[in-house]
């Protein structure tokens, strides 16, 4: 018989545990409350990047095996995904290279091509992904895989799932402090800015307070960011204008044009990303997929395959 599979969360984590199960067969249907555009996953700038999640072993194997995945997307320009120059930059003399970044290529910069923001970085290909057009491309072939997407749907517990989904995989985000509940899971606030496509034709980052990151897309350029422990998702017109500002000093630009502004809620989790199968009161199994924080594309693929193999 058919399995039957609830996934909770419309997200970056939702879609891809979805493209999987469904094309491997299973009778999926995917519950979230909001979906599309008004997804966290939707305001990301989705450079891959391993950020602001635990614990660092596990997710540098996730996100290496997520990369090559990316990798090969590449070759599908329907996708979005395409690959960038990322100059990653510290605020500090002598940043090392993480062993990741080395594996992939990674090389140091040379003081001329390092702003006078910067103390030092270094340089690295990884793949891009472009929200407006991959989270589409996640949805449509869920959809050619007989998927179904059900938006405007909350649950207070998992046990509200209908009994006719005999698996469920909560990839419920934030969502997931209340849900299961967690109350490890943490929003991290993330603001970014939609500005009309200007500057170099490579990313800038630099984790070191305060955050910027400046990301080139084929339509615009998304200005970033902010990274605080609060749920209002509300654009901040204040820390509009220092992203702005911050942003266009490090690039040398004299005015962007500002086309819209993005919040999403990072789920964090302070014991780090929530991998695991459990079953629930009523017998069924609920596999866990949760707490991704600021790398929720860059674990997408290792995590929903991680998934899929729990279910068995």
């Amino acid at each position: 018989m058919q399995q039957s599979v609830a996934i909770i969360g419309a997200g970056v984590s939702g879609l891809t545990c979805g493209v999987l199960f469904a094309e491997a067969g299973y009778r999926v249907q995917i519950l979230a409350d909001e979906i599309g555009t008004r997804t966290t996953s939707a305001a990301a700038g989705a450079v891959w990047f391993p950020y602001d999640a635990e614990p660092a072993d596990r997710v540098i194997t996730w996100a290496l095996e997520t990369f090559d995945v990316f990798r090969g997307l590449c070759a599908f320009p329907e996708s979005g995904v395409s690959l960038i120059e990322l100059r990653q930059f510290s605020r500090h003399r002598g940043m090392d290279i993480p062993p990741w970044a080395m594996s992939l290529g990674a090389k140091q910069l040379a003081p001329a091509f390092i702003p006078q923001s910067f103390a030092s970085g270094f340089t690295v290909q990884v793949p891009l992904v472009d929200t407006t057009r991959y989270l589409d491309y996640l949805a449509g072939r869920f959809r050619s895989a007989t998927g179904e997407i059900c938006g405007g749907v909350c649950f207070d517990h998992l046990d509200e799932v209908g009994r006719e989904w005999s698996l469920i995989v909560n990839c419920a985000g934030v969502g997931a402090r209340a849900l299961v509940p967690d109350p490890q899971v943490e929003p991290h606030r993330g603001q970014v800015v939609l500005v009309s496509k200007t500057g170099p034709d490579y990313a800038v980052a630099c984790d070191d307070p305060p955050l910027m990151y400046a990301i080139p897309r084929k339509e615009d350029c998304v200005f970033g960011g902010t990274n605080e422990c609060r749920t209002n998702r509300d654009a901040d017109s204040r820390q509009t204008a220092e992203i702005v500002a911050e942003c266009s000093r490090v690039l040398g630009i004299d005015s962007v044009k500002i086309l819209g502004e993005r919040v999403g809620l990072r789920p964090f989790r302070r014991a780090g990303v929530r991998l695991g199968a459990e079953q629930m009161p009523d017998g069924r199994r609920v596999i866990h997929n949760y707490g991704h924080g600021g790398s929720g594309f860059t674990l997408s693929w290792a995590c929903a395959r991680a998934v899929l193999r729990l279910a068995g």
